[in-house]
């Protein structure tokens, strides 16, 4: 059965989601292989995301 992609209309804001990105990196201690690069990618994607939502409606 497909899944259904999380809801586009609420987006974290690009500070939330680089304070996820920093605790990742303190973590790991920027060591990213296997699943914890998966993770920094997705919250990466996310990031950028954030970032152009943010100046859209900045707009």
């Amino acid at each position: 059965m497909p899944t259904t992609p999380p809801s586009q209309s609420r987006v974290r804001s690009a500070e939330q989601v680089n304070a996820e990105i920093r605790a990742l990196m303190e973590e790991t201690g920027t060591w990213l292989w296997g699943p914890t690069r998966e993770r920094y990618e997705r919250l990466r994607d996310e990031w950028v995301q954030a970032v152009r939502e943010e100046m859209t409606t900045a707009a």
